[in-house]
This record gives C-alpha cells, sequence and structure tokens, in this order.
C-alpha cells in the first residue's frame, strides 16, 4: 500500500479522561487509505528533539485520522501540547491490518490493556453493521484510565471493564472477565492488544478453546519500514519486525 509523508492540521486534541487523549488531524487523503490495525508515525517537534517519530495506531479515520494516546515520554508530552491549527509531520499509514472475520463468526471479542485500546474503534466502525455481537474486555490499572467509551457503545459494542484497583469494574486483570468469550471455535473471533503479560494470558485462553485470535504488537520503534530492526519480537518463524511484518500477528505466532 502507498504511502504518504505530509504536514497535516491538528483539528482537535482532546483529553478523554486524566490519563488518555485523542488527536485528530485533517488529512482525508491518508484516512480514505487505512485499514484497521494500521499505525501513522508522527514527528512530534520540527526541531530535533525528539529525534525519532512517534507510532501511534490509528484509533479512528472518518474525515480525520485520529490517535488516541497516553503522556508517557517528552515525544507524547509535546503532542499534548498541540492546538488546533498546529501542523504534524505525518507518514502513513504503515504496517499490516487486521484479518476481517469469517463469515461463519457470529462473536467478536476485543480484549485491550489500558493504551491498547487504541486499534479497536476503527475495527468496531468496521464491524458495527456485520450483525455480530461486539464486545469489549477492557483492563486498565485505576480509574484515570477508565474513559467513557461512548463510541464503542454507539457502535453497539458490549463493554466490560477491570482494573487492578477494583476503583471502576471488576477487581484484578483482564483475564476475569473472560468468562464473556464464548469458547467455539467456529462462531467466536478474538482481537487482542497491550501489555506482553496480558497478551500471554490470552494466547494460553485461545490455545486452551482453539480460538482463532490476532495480536496486535506494541514496541518502541525508530524507521517504522523495516530497516533498522530496533522493534524485533520473537515468532515461531524466527524474529521479525513489528513495524514491517506487523504489527498485527495471529497470536499463537508470537512467542511471549
Amino acid at each position: 500500500m502507498s504511502k504518504i509523508q505530509n504536514r497535516f492540521k491538528v483539528v482537535a486534541n482532546q483529553k478523554l479522561c486524566p490519563c488518555f487523549y485523542c488527536l485528530s488531524l485533517e488529512a482525508p487523503g491518508m484516512a480514505s487509505k487505512i485499514n484497521p490495525g494500521q499505525f501513522i508515525h508522527i514527528k512530534t517537534s520540527d526541531g530535533l528533539e525528539p529525534f525519532f517519530r512517534r507510532p501511534f495506531s490509528v484509533y479512528r479515520c472518518k474525515k480525520t485520522v485520529d490517535i488516541f494516546y497516553e503522556v508517557v515520554g517528552p515525544g507524547t508530552r509535546l503532542l499534548s501540547q498541540k492546538k488546533a491549527g498546529d501542523a504534524l509531520d505525518v507518514l502513513g499509514p504503515l504496517g499490516n491490518s487486521f484479518q476481517l472475520p469469517a463469515p461463519e463468526v457470529r462473536q467478536v471479542v476485543m480484549i485491550a490493556g489500558g493504551i491498547g485500546i487504541a486499534p479497536f474503534l476503527i475495527l468496531s466502525d468496521y464491524l458495527k453493521s456485520k450483525k455480530y455481537e461486539l464486545i469489549l474486555l477492557f483492563g486498565a490499572s485505576t480509574k484515570g484510565h477508565v474513559y467513557p467509551m461512548k463510541e464503542f457503545r454507539q457502535n453497539g459494542c458490549k463493554i466490560y471493564v477491570s482494573t487492578d484497583d477494583g476503583s471502576v469494574g471488576v477487581k484484578g486483570r483482564v483475564t476475569h472477565l473472560f468468562s464473556k468469550i464464548k469458547t467455539d471455535p467456529e462462531t467466536t473471533m478474538i482481537y487482542t492488544c497491550g501489555p506482553n503479560p496480558m497478551m500471554a494470558a490470552v494466547k494460553e485462553f485461545v490455545l486452551k478453546h482453539n480460538l482463532k485470535c490476532e495480536a496486535s504488537c506494541e514496541e518502541v520503534m525508530a524507521c517504522a519500514l523495516g530497516a533498522c530492526l530496533g522493534c524485533s519480537i520473537e515468532t515461531t518463524s524466527g524474529y521479525k519486525t513489528v513495524c514491517y511484518d506487523g504489527p498485527v500477528f495471529d497470536i499463537r505466532e508470537i512467542v511471549y
């Protein structure tokens, strides 16, 4: 797929909850090329610091290209300060995308940990009119990482939340919500994104019940084009780059 590098205007940069933001870019040409699961690479400063771009899963793309992010370092801190009318240098779309469920699938489950929810709103946009039962299992540290998620509800998703401290939803890890998943391998499809320990638990569950599952991997990136090998992960067929070979893999491939 062809990539676009250009400067795009910031339309909005909204704080959704104490920890998460959503930034919208006016990039209709890029939006028309993006598929669920792909990401974009953003230069967060016009200077040399920080030097490397930052990768962000595409959260939604309709009239704008939206990203979902948390402030965790200098790059995202700069991003949080962007105002409507500012411009950002963006490269994308990058990486592969989720495969859509087979015709016999009836239940689609998205399992997200924290910022790992980022690639799933666009996926639910694609699936909402396909008569699936859409379920979002969301695990977070505290209530500061839980936001209203009204767009998911508008897409017909049933949302179940767990927090480590029990401040919202079920107390404990997102694995406590796995009882919401129908374990029929013919009619259930799972997508997951989040910390590696969480996705390792998802893989264990998937293997136990012989379910289909795709995982979107999160790794620190430099080039995002497969050249530097900095985002390599171990798979059953050797090391692969998250930026070029992924970020989406069959979860059975990934070695945790």
